[in-house]
């Protein structure tokens, strides 16, 4: 690894971490292409916006049903060993779906109950895999860390949906969901073959651990307000990303522009994501988290007027804005959660957080229906609009969150990580 990058991003001089986060690219870019192949299959079976909305249902109900559970889990067992045994389900469902979708007997019930499915696992895995890799770095490389990981998702998020784009157009969806099983099985190798000591909390039971997760949550201000604000802002800004096959459609985009569409959105949060993983927190920490928030639901009227328009590139552009602003948020938002959580809760804490990216799906739902309803454009701007106004609601009620500085995050002395 080139001093250069592991002086911008520390995180990377961890041979541990730099082995799980070339995986994780294999297993994230595999979940991106998966959520564009179904959401594709499923609005050619159908044609409709609010079997959209039910896939995103599926996709988001079955996890928050499970995730607080999945973080008590994730306390009180051998992380490593809950994450191989979730990855390989993954990868035998999708084996299962491109089948299905290969001898052409999917029907769209079929792809809503492997989503809920993958959901349900999801809810065990993502704890896991939050409360794992902080224990494969030292506390001064938390925000490249997070960054990186956040990288991860974004980077394949610019990347797959369009490399996804062209293979739906010559093959079909089956190939997606098989290449999408393989990056999975490469994470199975990876994960079976690593080795770290990682802490485990049974000092009591399931449930009372349960509910000492969501206790210290509510005690805690700064953690309160921001897996609430996380929560709307995925709700009723970050749903539309469910209905891209529709806005694809009014656009006249077809495989290949929805599949730019969503990597647009990629490429945005690349670069916020680089930006600030490069740079350290400051002062002014607060205005950063708030403002970010503020300003990729703002850039969302503009996508809402693209459809009206219709603009394919104008609909480009402000999907690649509206990311680069969210990133600023989420980023340094989860850095913060990262830092302050205490490890024996991590967990819980993490997995009450992970709930946040059923929250997208789960909103997609809502907006599917009001958007049949009453327009797409008009929809998404009613969306962002409710998110605004809890939004000012809380920037003016919680001034906690105004006073965060990241020069308050000093490091601990370090540990045996490697």
């Amino acid at each position: 690894m080139p001093n250069a990058i592991v002086k911008r991003y520390p995180a990377f001089g961890y041979p541990l971490y730099r082995r799980w986060w070339t995986a994780s690219f294999c297993s994230v870019g595999a979940t991106q292409l998966v959520t564009l192949g179904m959401g594709w299959l499923v609005y050619q079976l159908s044609g409709s916006a609010m079997d959209l909305g039910i896939l995103g249902a599926a996709a988001a109900i079955p996890n928050v049903a499970v995730s607080l559970f999945g973080g008590a889990l994730a306390d009180r067992f051998d992380q490593r060993r809950i994450l191989i045994l979730t990855t390989a389900l993954f990868a035998g469902l999708l084996l299962l779906l491109a089948l299905l979708d290969y001898t052409g007997v999917v029907r769209v019930w079929q792809v809503w109950l492997i989503a809920g499915l993958i959901a349900l696992i999801q809810g065990i895995d993502w704890p896991a895999r939050q409360s794992l890799y902080p224990h494969l770095i030292e506390r001064d490389s938390m925000l490249s860390a997070v960054a990186l990981n956040s990288f991860l998702w974004q980077s394949t998020r610019m990347l797959m949906p369009a490399l996804g784009g062209l293979l739906i157009a010559i093959a079909d969806t089956w190939l997606i969901f098989k290449l999408a099983a393989v990056g999975f099985l490469y994470m199975l190798y990876v994960i079976v073959g690593l080795r770290v000591e990682l802490p485990i909390e049974r000092s009591e039971s399931t449930l009372r651990q349960v509910a000492t997760g969501i206790r210290f949550i509510l005690e805690t201000p700064v953690f309160k307000w921001l897996i609430a604000l996380s929560f709307s802002t995925m709700f009723f800004v970050w749903a539309y990303m469910q209905l891209m096959p529709a806005y694809a459609d009014l656009l006249g985009a077809g495989e290949t522009g929805y599949g730019m569409l969503l990597s647009a959105t990629g490429l945005g949060s690349v670069l916020g994501t680089l930006l600030i993983g490069a740079f350290p927190a400051g002062k002014r920490l607060g205005t950063v988290i708030l403002g970010g928030a503020l300003l990729s639901a703002l850039v969302m009227y503009g996508f809402a007027v693209m459809l009206l328009v219709p603009s394919y590139y104008g609909a480009l552009g402000f999907a690649t804005l509206g990311s680069a602003c969210s990133a600023a948020f989420m980023i340094n938002a989860l850095t913060v959660l990262q830092l302050e959580v205490p490890d024996k809760l991590r967990g819980r804490v993490m997995g009450i957080h992970a709930m946040t990216y059923s929250m997208m799906p789960l909103g997609g739902l809502v907006l599917g229906a009001m958007t049949d309803r009453i327009g797409a454009t008009a929809a998404l701007s009613a969306s962002v609009s409710a998110f605004l106004l809890i939004l000012l609601i809380v920037s003016l009620t919680q001034p906690v969150l105004h006073r965060l500085d990241g020069r308050t995050f000093q490091p601990e002395q370090p540990g045996a990580a490697s």
